[in-house]
């Protein structure tokens, strides 16, 4: 009991006081759990302040720091963006508390367990001892040392936080009656000293961004759940394919929805989830896995990284949440295929051949050919699906024969499925999709797509992809279907 009783206060003492760098709407970030209900943003000396209830009775308080937005507009503008499509963000703060949490609740018992322990190695009679000692002058220096080293400790003289003087409204109240607020955002508190008009001019266009952004994917998610798409027969399968979002939260909640429209239970995302691969744009990745984190895809999510996809923190963080990044091993794919894989080589940091690092493009398509012609001989049939972020990366599997399906990105738009016929004869295809974030450019965070965003569907029968059906949403809402493509290998 005494071991519980020190575990919980301890426990507690460590995760009040402790403090975990995330990374939130594109900020290097420090938070601090507490006992407040609340979630409180504290933006710095310019920006206001925020605050929403946590919905239960543990709070959070995020101090932001830096960013790599190039102008406060564009950083208020991704504010809103960001908000719209609040999953993946909301996921890695909860998982990030747990964390704290448990980790508290370890230290607390692993500390509870010294003076418990300390307690029941003396022995009885070595306690009547010390006891014994306690009124002696070696007594009180001992107990006058441990006095002074809790007390240091502890610190009670140092300063504690700011008393919070200032006033909180409502973002409502804030900004005035001349400015619509979602019904969600009702209950959003702005810390009352800042009111510069430019500030206020600010939070309009986070909440303009926020509504339009809503507003279009919220539309298109609800028109792709009706969409007429070829479903699987009793003996098939399909994978959605997915490329180049480009930090496009907002397309996450619409390919799911055509995914599900489909009935497909597994997807393939072939790279360039990021604009840079930093880690300030951990909140694409996070709303990525939040999307897919459920049945039937939980534990169907393959991957690799694109060129755009910088160094290790993008592969990284994908497999720290499940992801299956794809490393130059054949693995057990959809539809009970094979599927190979590797990173694109034009990344810094990546294109590595398992320990062999400085390999080009072309040495990287030789090796994944390699691979595939040496299991395709063993098997005696050639791997189902090869995952690519440039579908060229496996012209030398196709033309020796040894891949039906060569799938990528990298283009942001579709090309194929091209029929390629290899040297023995043997029938493979390449297929490149277009930009699922409909991104123009190497990014693609708005209120809205830039340019058509598509996602593909990919059908599997008898362990061998047979068939593919491109979907695309328009920049105006529209979404075109094309007619299902049956992978002829005769």
């Amino acid at each position: 009991m005494v071991w519980l009783v020190l575990a919980l206060a301890l426990g507690l003492g460590q995760f009040l006081g402790s403090s975990r760098a995330v990374s939130v709407a594109g900020h290097q970030a420090v938070l601090n759990p507490d006992f407040s209900g609340e979630v409180v943003l504290l933006t710095g000396p310019v920006l206001p302040d925020l605050r929403v209830d946590s919905g239960s009775r543990i709070g959070v308080e995020l101090q932001l720091g830096k960013t790599d937005a190039s102008s406060t507009d564009a950083l208020f503008e991704r504010y809103g963006y960001i908000a719209s499509q609040p999953d993946g963000i909301r996921a890695r703060l909860a998982a990030t508390v747990v964390d704290v949490a448990v980790e508290s609740a370890v230290r607390g018992a692993l500390l509870a367990a010294i003076p418990v322990g300390v307690w029941l190695l003396l022995g009885p009679r070595r306690r009547r001892e010390l006891l014994r000692r306690v009124p002696t002058w070696q007594g009180a220096v001992a107990m006058g040392a441990t006095a002074v080293l809790v007390v240091g400790l502890w610190a009670p003289w140092e300063d504690g936080p700011p008393e919070d003087t200032d006033r909180w409204m409502t973002l409502g109240a804030f900004l005035g009656s001349q400015v619509p607020i979602p019904e969600e955002a009702a209950d959003l508190e702005v810390r009352g000293d800042v009111t510069t008009a430019q500030t206020r001019r600010l939070l309009e266009s986070a909440v303009d961004t926020y509504e339009k952004s809503k507003a279009f994917y919220l539309a298109a998610e609800e028109k792709a759940s009706d969409l007429d798409l070829r479903r699987p027969g009793p003996d098939e399968s399909v994978a959605l394919l997915i490329s180049d979002r480009h930090d496009n939260i907002g397309m996450d909640a619409v390919a799911r929805a055509i995914g599900d429209a489909a009935g497909a239970t597994a997807v393939l995302n072939a790279g360039d989830d990021t604009s840079t691969g930093a880690e300030w744009e951990g909140f694409s990745l996070d709303s990525l896995t939040a999307a897919f984190d459920e049945e039937p895809y939980d534990e169907r999510r393959y991957g690799v990284a694109g060129n755009h996809d910088h160094g290790d923190f993008v592969r990284d963080r994908l497999v720290s949440d499940g992801w299956q990044m794809l490393d130059g091993e054949i693995v057990e794919g959809p539809g009970g295929s094979t599927i190979l894989g590797v990173d694109d080589p034009r990344s810094s940091g990546l294109g590595s051949w398992r320990d062999e690092t400085g390999l080009s493009f072309d040495e990287v398509a030789a090796r994944l050919a390699d691979t595939a012609c040496e299991a395709a001989e063993d098997e005696g049939e050639p791997i189902g699906t090869m995952l690519v972020h440039d579908a060229n990366l496996g012209d030398e599997a196709l033309r020796r024969g040894c891949v039906d399906l060569v799938v990528g990105g990298h283009l942001h738009v579709d090309v194929g499925p091209e029929r390629v016929v290899a040297e023995d004869g043997a029938v493979g295809y390449s297929y490149t999709n277009g930009t699922t974030g409909g991104a123009a450019y190497a990014i693609a965070i708005g209120s809205k797509i830039r340019r058509p965003a598509q996602v593909s569907l990919i059908t599997y029968r008898d362990g061998r992809p047979v068939g593919i059906q491109l979907v695309e949403l328009q920049t105006n809402g529209r979404f075109d279907v094309a007619p299902y493509v049956e992978l002829d290998r005769d």
